[in-house]
């Protein structure tokens, strides 16, 4: 492998899910996984195309009970490509023998080449060479070269292309109880004799889908059809050391589309416009090497080539086509069927990164997020709050998505589900709004759909404190935090946790800023938006009450990842790793030995943590002094250690926090953890989760480790802060961003030094605070400064 390029050899059935996963191939608006064209969907194979936004919602029983789940639906395949001896049986990786094989993702263009040797009798071989495109340049096209080698005697080849509407939504094992239909009124043509189309739409939601394939080869191509498929077939004779290829082009439009009448004629009419492969594989290129430009990351070695691959899913999920469609942050990427494509708060992992690279996407996300205010709005009514209670799970209109029930796969049992009462989401929103305007300087945004936000989740807050006499302390009651295995109390009747710690500073927060945006609005805006709001001058008065009081619990020496953490009974964790692999889902452990995790001090992720990721430590110190405690170094670090010592590690972003959090204060295990994050999808270290869709904000995360945790890079007051910590393996990285107008700004920290490039504009200069520093960097000029030892 090379930094540009990520390559398996060998064909390993049981590694072919996770390959599909990491060779998928993406624009921001659609994405196919890095399935053989020649293998349909089964136990070890399985192709998708899905299209973000694109939703359907389906009723299953399931334990006795009607379950509603809303689903990213699994379109038609544009995919199968198929081939054989004329008149032999089709030649796959599982019914042939295979003398080579190799699958190439080649980062720098977006390609994914496949090269497989196929024993053909005797001395005759085929050698099947693919290239593959999902297109970054025109965002409703992909394309399939397939080119025949004859080795050893000539071959006469029967090849199938197709179409195929009969896909369900099966790719992922403990959902297959539920209903995995989505597509209905299946129908097929030919619009030419190289080129055949396939219509129909999702079930509920009515979403029509229009595909189309074009076919070009030196050979006579035939059409047939099938209840839910389009077919072209052709006979190719390739000669004993000749070449023969077959390109096929699918274009893909729906309803959702802009500009278009009807999405079955668009398609069409697309894929017969489409220039042949080798221009649409350059004017792919180009747009991937634009965006490379705009985006890219310079790590060296192997964290850096991981890195790279980690920013091509990130890059091929949300692009700058992504900007004007009405989507969230899937959390398994467009890569698969985890968590049913749902999007959750993976935002706050991901936005860091695209705001000082491609601010138009992150505002494009954050519109979706504003888009679904007032449902969120409706969603606090019902639950008896004012402001905006934004769902744990969103798909397609802003409502709770979160499911009912869940699968336990060790145990066999359907479980209550309470994840819906993480209502910290919404301080992950108001969150994102606030880094986006500062680094961005998006004044508009903050002035209009920003301030809206904010002032409705500070709303929420501030009216689902509860005032507690004998504490002194504002509390809020009932909810869940983003460690995930507690739901509950011990026994309790109902579920929900009191004064969870995360939750509360990150309330406190939002209260703070939603403050401080009103107190920076012209005047008209503001007094509009309160009256809009009905939000009177008593009310925020109350605001600033409680994000002075809200509780903070503590025990033993340590802040408490909620109240009464230190009635929970101590975990053998010793006699659990001696006795089970892995121990990282210990929750369904303990629920298939009929035990629950909410007895125990263990966490899938520490929450009380994620606070110094969110937040530089100043600010934290900050933070916790308007609540009333005082932070210090010895504190942090005696809480640091408590939780490490009971954390199951079960969540793909644990890794990412405790190796940010551990980076100023214990390198060496800092990089123990930052080499888990790096590894989480690459290596499957949750234990097949990466076949079903890549983790997208663990990704986006290690990214964001480089570009903030080791730099210490904030865009904060009008000014760049620095802070530099690098780790000592990764104590060098250069990249670009965009910040306030400045296309290109660079960074580099390289051997105790840090460099500031700002390329020549008309803007104005960019401000720099390094260690008590204060620097001016005008456009044009390079700024080198060393380093505090």
């Amino acid at each position: 492998m090379t930094a540009g390029t990520w390559t398996y050899d060998g064909y390993d059935p049981a590694a072919e899910r996770l390959r599909e996963s990491l060779c998928t191939l993406g624009n921001g608006r659609f994405a196919t996984r890095g399935a053989l064209p020649e293998c349909a969907a089964d136990d070890v194979h399985y192709p998708g195309t899905y299209l973000a936004g694109c939703y359907d919602r389906l009723v299953s029983q399931v334990a006795g009970r009607a379950v509603e789940n809303e689903d990213m639906v699994n379109l038609p395949n544009w995919l199968p490509l198929r081939f054989r001896l004329a008149g032999g049986a089709w030649l796959t990786p599982d019914t042939a023998r295979v003398l080579e094989h190799r699958q190439t993702l080649h980062l720098d263009t977006g390609l994914l080449e496949r090269r497989t040797r196929y024993a053909l009798g005797g001395e005759r071989s085929l050698t099947v060479r693919q290239l593959r495109i999902v297109h970054m340049a025109d965002p409703c096209l992909a394309a399939l070269r397939t080119e025949f080698t004859a080795e050893g005697g000539a071959a006469e080849l029967e090849v199938e292309a197709a179409i195929d509407g009969g896909v369900t939504n099966s790719g992922v094992a403990r959902y297959r109880d539920l209903d995995g239909r989505h597509l209905t009124a299946v129908r097929t043509g030919a619009a030419a004799p190289d080129t055949v189309w396939l219509g129909c739409r999702t079930r509920t939601s009515g979403i029509e889908i229009g595909m189309a394939a074009r076919l070009a080869c030196d050979a006579e191509v035939t059409v047939r059809h099938e209840p839910t498929r389009a077919v072209q077939e052709t006979r190719l004779r390739v000669e004993a050391g000749r070449t023969r290829a077959v390109d096929k082009t699918a274009a893909l439009h729906t309803s959702h589309d802009r500009a278009i009448s009807d999405p079955l004629r668009a398609a069409t009419d697309r894929a017969a416009a489409a220039p042949a492969f080798g221009e649409l594989l350059a004017g792919h290129r180009t747009a991937w090497e634009q965006l490379w430009r705009r985006a890219g990351i310079d790590v060296p070695g192997e964290p850096g080539r991981i890195l790279r691959l980690h920013l091509f899913h990130v890059l091929q999920t949300l692009s700058p086509h992504t900007a004007d469609l009405d989507v969230g942050v899937p959390a398994r990427g467009l890569h698969g069927e985890a968590y049913r494509g749902h999007v959750f708060w993976d935002e706050l992992f991901v936005l860091p990164y695209l705001n000082l690279r491609l601010p138009e996407v992150s505002r494009g996300l954050l519109d979706y997020r504003h888009r679904r205010l007032e449902q969120a709005c409706s969603a606090a009514r019902a639950a008896g709050r004012r402001g905006a209670m934004y769902p744990w799970q969103s798909g397609s209109d802003g409502r709770e998505e979160t499911q009912r029930v869940h699968l336990n796969p060790r145990s066999g049992r359907w479980l209550p589900d309470h994840s819906h009462l993480q209502r910290h989401v919404g301080s992950a929103v108001a969150y994102n709004v606030w880094q986006y305007c500062e680094a961005s300087g998006d004044t508009e945004f903050l002035h209009t759909k920003g301030a809206e936000m904010l002032v409705r989740i500070a709303r929420f807050w501030a009216d689902s404190a509860t005032w507690d006499d004998r504490l002194g302390r504002h509390r809020v009651l009932g909810v869940m935090g983003p460690d995930e295995y507690h739901d509950a109390y011990p026994d309790a009747e109902r579920p929900g946790l009191d004064d969870n710690t995360y939750t509360n500073v990150t309330a406190a927060w939002v209260l703070v800023r939603a403050l401080q945006a009103l107190r920076v609005l012209p005047e008209p805006r503001r007094r509009d938006l309160l009256e809009r709001a009905g939000v009177e001058a008593a009310e925020l008065e109350r605001w600033e009450e409680v994000s002075r009081t809200l509780r903070v619990p503590f025990h033993d020496g340590v802040i408490s990842q909620f109240a009464g953490y230190e009635d929970l009974a101590e975990l053998d964790w010793a006699g659990y790793r001696g006795r089970y692999d892995d121990i990282r889902r210990l929750d369904r452990i303990l629920e298939a030995e009929g035990d629950t995790v909410n007895r125990y001090k263990a966490s899938k992720q520490a929450d009380v943590l994620m606070l110094g990721y969110l937040f530089p430590p100043a600010e934290l110190q900050a933070l916790l002094r308007r609540l009333g405690h005082h932070l210090d170094e010895e504190l942090w670090t005696r809480t640091v250690d408590y939780y490490l010592d009971r954390t199951s590690h079960g969540s793909t972003l644990s890794g990412l926090v405790h190796g940010w959090v551990l980076a100023r204060a214990r390198r060496a295990e800092a990089w123990t953890f930052v080499q888990e994050a790096l590894r989480g999808d690459i290596a499957d270290v949750q234990g097949g989760t990466t076949g079903e869709g890549i983790h997208l904000g663990a990704m986006a995360g290690t990214l964001d480790l480089v570009q903030r945790g080791l730099t210490g890079l904030e865009a904060r007051d009008g000014a760049l802060w620095l802070d530099p910590a690098p780790l000592p393996e990764l104590s060098s990285c250069g990249f670009a961003i965009r910040y306030r107008g400045h296309w290109g700004v660079r960074l580099r920290l390289e051997h105790g030094r840090m460099e500031i490039a700002v390329p020549r504009s008309h803007h104005a200069p960019v401000d720099v605070r390094l260690a008590g520093r204060a620097v001016c960097v005008e456009p044009g000029e390079t700024c080198r400064l060393i380093l505090p030892g």
